[in-house]
């Protein structure tokens, strides 16, 4: 969102609104362009409120430009996560394992109309 307005914050004439959790090199690459970047450091509550609002954008990211790349952002997210929750790799994909011997992969491309109960 673009603003023409007078930005006391900012002490700026164009201030552009991103209310989002970016990568900690982000800040860096846009003064990098000669812009000033407004940011904070999040408490532990809000920085995993935020990472969950993250991991939903970049899977919309994914699906809608289908670029692979977007995937690399989705796995990042997914990894800040899990050192937030104090989760190693190792652990994660026992985790992972487990599920998978219970409930199968996605190999087989099984998609479910739906399930006749009987009661």
């Amino acid at each position: 969102l673009w603003t023409n307005e007078f930005s006391p914050l900012c002490n700026s004439f164009m201030y552009e609104k991103m209310n989002k959790l970016v990568r900690d090199n982000i800040p860096d690459i846009i003064k990098q362009t000669g812009d000033k970047p407004d940011f904070v450091i999040l408490d532990s509550p809000d920085y995993y409120n935020e990472l969950k609002k993250k991991l939903t954008e970049e899977v919309s990211e994914f699906n809608d430009s289908d670029e692979i790349m977007e995937l690399c952002d989705v796995v990042e997210v997914i990894s800040a996560i899990l050192d937030y929750k104090n989760i190693g790799d190792e652990e994660f994909e026992k985790m992972r394992s487990a599920k998978n011997k219970a409930n199968g992969k996605f190999e087989k491309r099984i998609f479910l109309n739906g399930v006749d109960r009987m009661k």
